[in-house]
């Protein structure tokens, strides 16, 4: 009777450790799946809240100011990519792989930069009826590249290409 049970406890710790390693599998699937998800997120939240603080920086200098411009939209481009305005030192970017020819700035002295815009767009934009225009400035980033870890399960070395970030502010006169 004693022998019947202990083979009957120990058929059920068998059942059991089989069971645990058929959902082990799904389990870690779907946990580094989330970990990649949660990174991509983070990584794209900062690109666009880099872009966002870019155009702000660039929205309130005058383009006709042509040599405090300049320093300007090197300063944008800097603080898109590295989070400060001075890229002199070697700094680790916002988001790894940004660099600064991912981000473009676009107003109405060079909206050629931009892929799809024009002078209209960017130029003396109507704001209503009777309300006067106003200019913008355009800062995007585009081709940035998420590079997955490669975790366990959720396709190693794979990346993906973010479409174009943008930003519009109006810009100061």
């Amino acid at each position: 009777m004693r022998h019947s049970t202990y083979r009957h406890h120990r058929r059920q710790q068998d059942v059991a450790s089989v069971e645990f390693a058929l959902l082990l599998v799904p389990l870690l699937v779907i946990a580094f799946g989330v970990l990649e998800y949660d990174r991509l997120l983070y990584h794209y939240d900062t690109v666009v809240k880099s872009v966002r603080s870019a155009a702000k920086l660039v929205a309130q200098r005058n383009p006709d100011e042509q040599s405090s411009y300049t320093t300007a939209l090197s300063e944008a481009r800097c603080l898109a990519v590295y989070g400060v305005m001075d890229c002199s030192q070697n700094q680790e970017p916002l988001a790894p792989g940004l660099r600064l020819f991912h981000v473009r700035i676009c107003d109405r002295s060079s909206v050629t930069a931009c892929d799809g815009l024009s002078l209209s767009d960017v130029k003396n934009v109507a704001t209503g009826s009777d309300t006067g225009t106003l200019n913008l400035v355009v800062v995007q980033t585009s081709g940035y590249e998420f590079s997955f870890l490669g975790l366990p399960f959720t396709g190693a070395g794979s990346t993906l290409v973010f479409q174009p970030i943008q930003s519009v502010m109006r810009q100061g006169l």
